[in-house]
């Protein structure tokens, strides 16, 4: 009698993303060798978290950008969009200094939100609380919503 084994890959979803990190642990390994250091890809770690609100009158969008003073941001808004822009410093303090971890990233940031309709521009206002930038964006008064009264007869 003759035995043979066969190796039969995972069936489903989650066998196709093991796959798919198996080779990304790989091209990781490669890169190190090459490069001779960790390769790291490019994130948007510098990026402020955002939401955007609005209300019958305003737009409302919130920012984290903890550690940054005011007078570090640039604020500007045109037609439908706002745009929040600046520079995240962190010190390692000192020269000698050995990361062990490094998660929070430095650097310049510059994020372009679109707004849904048209915006008042010049009476957006903005504070910055805790860490956290509120802009107040006034709607339009063409974007704002009509109420229409029905007559009757």
């Amino acid at each position: 009698m003759i035995v043979r084994r066969f190796n039969i890959p995972a069936v489903g979803w989650r066998g196709a993303f093991e796959d798919l990190e198996q080779l990304r642990r790989d091209m990781e390994q490669r890169f190190q060798h090459v490069l001779g250091r960790t390769y790291r890809p490019e994130t948007a770690g510098v990026f402020p978290l955002i939401n955007l609100t609005e209300n019958k009158d305003n737009y409302y969008a919130r920012a984290e950008l903890p550690g940054l003073k005011a007078e570090e941001l640039n604020i500007s808004a045109t037609g439908r969009n706002l745009i929040l822009s600046g520079e995240r410093k962190i010190s390692a303090k000192g020269d000698d200094v050995n990361f062990h971890r490094r998660e929070r990233e430095a650097g310049s940031f510059n994020r372009i939100i679109a707004l849904p309709g048209d915006i008042d521009a010049d009476k957006v206002e903005a504070a910055l609380v805790d860490g956290v930038l509120t802009v107040t964006i006034p709607k339009a008064e063409a974007a704002k919503p009509k109420q229409i009264r029905v007559k009757s007869n």
